[in-house]
């Protein structure tokens, strides 16, 4: 594709996110000054730490609860994502089958029922997030991957709690679905995908937050957890919180508990949006179902249209920057923009000429066996969890109620899970975490050039049960 032609594509898009870029954002809420005493305080202003505020105070309406956010509400991974809300606890059934076998069945249950609440929350509390219930629709853009579908149509479960099951679409069906010549098959899970915005339901739930009392303070970072022999201390620039109960929800971001820090690394992943299409535009493409796509490459695309009908075009490269670094010039891209622009415009020629509006990249939390995992600290008085590893908009809510049991001290089906129980293997220090994950990133390309077939770097990884894909 000339490369004018994607210059020209790209030519001002916004370097943000598209979701933040909204004028209905609400404006930052106070910072912390002076001391607070609190019965519980969560770090993160996130998906995982908004949940765990507003479970904390559905379960007990009276308990004093903070919440502090380093910069604004949802401005990280939660405000940055492609707004594909899965009930996956595992990353899929594939990955959850290699590291919790015993467990895949009733964690395939908790997560529908997980979702399932999720929605019923957002509508109870009247949070306008463009939710739409359209499933995923994955696609085989090679020969070899329709075998892999009509597997997974063979295997998946029937239908639950009064949803259908997944669909199985050949080439004719599918491309009726979405006009696209680069598909060869389709499986449309119906039900375990929900669409949204993710970050208006980050700002609702930050307001449901406050309407139930909890005290949320932006522009706070948290320097340090200390503890006492009956408290939790968090010192932040201009004030301390004394706490009986502390919930962590850092996601990408350095762990305030050492031992958990060599757990995940900080994976960018970059998306694009273009203008809302037209009325013929949308003819010649179809997607009147409106699903979710992806592709089954291992470095995959995942696309959707949003509520006023632009296109999101996101994924295939995952970079990771030596030493782990975090960094605001990471989350802009050129190369990586002008692929995905490339890369839309081969799903659907019939856009070519189509505008982006915005560019925007951000960090993921990884973690070696792909699903988020669970820690305890201070005598029990402090839980975390990280590594959702792109899939946290729905398995946060999931994960905040594990936070709450963990801190109550009282056995539940959650906590005997051995997904919470068990954490993954760590990353090494550097220079072998960059060296392993680039020679992991090359096996992958190369994979997907010969058909799927995985070399003797990635049967390794598979055998020590270790992952990283984009």
């Amino acid at each position: 594709m000339p490369a004018a032609e994607i210059r020209a594509a790209l030519a001002g898009a916004a370097p943000r996110p598209f979701w933040l870029d909204d004028p209905a954002r609400p404006v930052a809420g106070p910072g912390l000054t002076g001391d607070v005493t609190t019965d519980l305080a969560v770090v993160g202003g996130g998906f995982a730490g908004l949940w765990t505020a507003l479970l904390a105070k559905e379960r007990e309406p009276g308990r004093r609860v903070v919440v502090l956010e380093a910069r604004r509400i949802g401005w990280a991974a939660s405000g940055r994502n492609g707004g594909f809300c899965e009930a996956s606890l595992t990353h899929g059934d594939a990955n959850g089958a290699t590291h919790v076998p015993d467990e895949l069945d009733r964690l395939r249950e908790l997560g529908q029922e997980n979702l399932a609440e999720l929605a019923e929350t957002i509508a109870r509390y009247g949070i306008d997030c463009d939710f739409e219930w359209t499933g995923v629709l994955n696609v085989a853009t090679e020969e070899h991957q329709v075998e892999w579908l009509a597997e997974d149509a063979a295997r998946s479960p029937g239908p639950a709690h009064g949803t259908a099951g997944p669909l199985y679409l050949d080439q004719d069906a599918v491309r009726a679905e979405v006009a696209s010549p680069l598909y060869r098959a389709g499986l449309w899970d119906r039900s375990g995908t929900a669409m949204l915005h993710p970050a208006k339901l980050a700002w609702g739930l930050a307001r449901v937050c406050r309407e139930l009392g909890v005290e949320v303070y932006e522009n706070t970072p948290v320097r340090a957890v200390d503890s006492t022999r009956d408290h939790v201390v968090l010192r932040a620039d201009r004030g301390t919180v004394t706490a009986q109960r502390v919930a962590l929800a850092t996601n990408a971001f350095p762990s305030l508990l050492r031992r958990t820090r060599w757990h995940t690394v900080p994976v960018y992943d970059y998306a694009i949006v273009t203008e809302p299409l037209t009325p013929e535009q949308l003819d010649a493409i179809g997607w009147r179902h409106r699903q979710g796509l992806a592709d089954l490459n291992n470095r995959f695309h995942y696309y959707r249209l949003t509520a006023d009908n632009r296109i999101l075009f996101g994924g295939y490269d995952a970079i990771y920057h030596y030493g782990r670094a975090l960094r605001p010039g990471h989350d802009q891209n050129e190369e990586t923009f002008s692929r995905l622009v490339a890369h839309l415009y081969a799903t659907f020629p019939q856009l070519h000429g189509i505008k982006i509006t915005h560019k925007w990249g951000g960090a993921i939390d990884t973690c070696t066996r792909f699903f988020a995992f669970f820690a305890t600290a201070h005598r029990g008085r402090v839980a975390y969890t990280a590594g959702f590893t792109g899939l946290g908009v729905g398995a946060t809510r999931f994960a905040a109620n594990v936070l709450l049991d963990l801190l109550a001290g009282t056995r539940t089906e959650r906590t005997a899970l051995r997904m919470v129980r068990r954490r993954p293997l760590p990353f090494p220090p550097e220079p072998i975490a960059w060296l392993g994950i680039k020679l992991t990133t090359a096996a992958l390309v190369r994979a997907d050039r010969r058909q799927g077939r995985r070399g003797p770097w990635l049967k390794l990884m598979d055998a020590l049960k270790l992952g990283f894909d984009s």
